[in-house]
């Protein structure tokens, strides 16, 4: 592992693609981080007001491990996104520039923001700029479909999960305790 003053030389993680398991690896990452002492913050971009088992954790974990939902319960309309869901994902761009540059946390998550940049709820420049802002030390992890070319150019690491087979397909729906 590289080090850099003291901590670990923070990279950029990517993980993309049509297939299940992007957040899950995410939060596979923040799981693994506490276990050795790090501190955790995650921004959801594009999700609200849903129960998701990961948000139970990390009450339990804080405040080693923060999840914040910044998004509505609904589905974004891609093509016509509301107003609101613009102005959510700002929010939620300037929380993370805040927990990054804040030096409290040694890992932040944003969750979903390749998609919040493919809706056009935040622009690829300002993501690249927060990449371009990040201190040394602080592990970065972007999570979501469709990552911009320049993105992946940017990032340390890219993952992308590929779809094979799906049980959605099958008219399975989300199931408590695996997908939400």
């Amino acid at each position: 592992m590289e080090r850099g003053r003291g901590k670990l030389k923070g990279m950029i993680q990517v993980y993309t693609g049509t297939g299940k398991g992007k957040t899950t690896a995410a939060l596979g990452l923040a799981m693994r981080a506490f276990g050795h002492g790090l501190k955790v913050y995650i921004i959801q971009f594009m999700k609200g007001n849903i129960r998701y088992g990961e948000l139970e954790t990390a009450r339990q974990l804080s405040p080693n491990v923060v999840i914040k939902q910044m998004g509505r319960e609904t589905f974004v309309d891609r093509n016509n996104p509301d107003k609101i869901d613009i102005e959510l994902a700002q929010k939620a761009l300037r929380l993370a520039k805040e927990v990054i540059n804040g030096e409290e946390y040694d890992i932040v998550v944003l969750d979903e923001i390749n998609v919040a940049v493919d809706y056009g709820l935040i622009s690829v420049e300002a993501l690249l700029d927060l990449l371009d802002s990040k201190p040394a030390h602080v592990e970065l992890i972007l999570t979501g479909r469709n990552a911009k070319r320049e993105v992946i150019q940017r990032a340390d690491l890219v993952t992308e999960m590929v779809e094979v087979k799906h049980y959605y397909k099958e008219g399975i729906h989300s199931r408590e305790g695996i997908e939400i």
